[in-house]
């Protein structure tokens, strides 16, 4: 499946040709090096590895910058593996821009990590009303989650059960998004629909 890693710019909106105001998520995408070329003799697999963002040498592990030495190649970021890559002529260290994967009209997946919230109630994490009455000595139960479960039988909570907790930071998958422009020498993808993260925040777009 091919892809690219990039990071999201922010929300715009365009007009289509029948003049219908469309929402778009600017994201820049690449350009991406090739760090590693996975195959079938030496990895038991097709893959290609892609790095992408500048990092400091003083925040990169040794272990990785012998690996990005060897690619000839600056430390990256955000290092992502996509498998079954199409563009495998590519060698390591040479680069792929948005251009060389995307045209305007592609449908592609969007996975990015989603905004933490931190520990929440029932209302907010998973839409519960709570009693919704302040009457009747209800005074502090508002957005309470209410009963969750029996008592003596069967004496324990069920796994799943819908109760407070940490919200967000979780990897989030967007399926069947529509390219719909492509600036390919500012390496910016428009993509109509939302995308996962907070703006800056690390997104892969494949087809």
């Amino acid at each position: 499946m091919n892809g690219l890693i990039g990071k999201k710019i922010g929300m715009t909106s365009i007009y289509n040709e029948a003049g219908k105001n469309i929402p778009c998520t600017v994201v820049e995408l690449g350009p991406c090096v090739v760090t590693q070329v996975k195959t079938q003799e030496t990895d038991t697999y097709d893959a290609v590895q892609l790095g992408y963002g500048e990092a400091k040498e003083k925040n990169t592990p040794s272990p990785l910058l012998g690996h990005f030495k060897k690619a000839n190649t600056t430390p990256k970021r955000k290092v992502v593996e996509f498998r079954d890559f199409d563009i495998i002529e590519k060698a390591v260290g040479e680069t792929i821009t948005v251009d060389e994967i995307f045209a305007e009209g592609d449908v592609v997946n969007a996975i990015g990590k989603s905004k933490g919230k931190g520990f929440q109630g029932v209302v907010k994490r998973h839409g519960f009303h709570g009693v919704g009455d302040a009457t009747h000595g209800q005074h502090n139960r508002l957005r309470a989650p209410g009963s969750i479960g029996a008592a003596s039988y069967p004496a324990k909570v069920f796994k799943g059960m819908r109760m407070a907790g940490r919200t967000g930071g979780d990897r989030v998958k967007v399926d069947n998004l529509k390219v719909v422009k492509i600036f390919a020498d500012k390496n910016i993808l428009l993509i109509s629909g939302a995308i996962p993260g907070p703006k800056g925040g690390f997104v892969i777009i494949e087809k």
